[in-house]
């Protein structure tokens, strides 16, 4: 079967999400202390950090990025061995 149902798609969403997180860390870092303290002036004094983070992300859960990703997913669940064999 070649299509993904709408569950393993946010796993997959969900998880490249957590790996996006995980690999722009230091752009977390650096938003997160310019915001520490502000409330409102967050959206203007924070900007560029906020940018550069929301790149970093994107660039891991873009449409083609994600494409790769149901495609990997898609070739290991299909070359995965049946569940529904048994063994003697």
């Amino acid at each position: 079967m070649d299509a993904v149902s709408r569950r393993e798609e946010d796993n997959l969403l969900k998880s490249t999400k957590a790996k996006a997180m995980k690999e722009c860390d230091s752009l977390v870092r650096e938003f997160a202390e310019c915001a520490t303290g502000r409330l409102v002036s967050v959206a203007w004094a924070c900007r560029d950090q906020h940018k550069a983070l929301q790149a970093c992300i994107y660039s891991y859960t873009n449409p083609d990025s994600m494409a790769k990703v149901r495609a990997e997913y898609l070739r290991l669940r299909n070359t995965a061995p049946s569940e529904t064999s048994t063994t003697s």
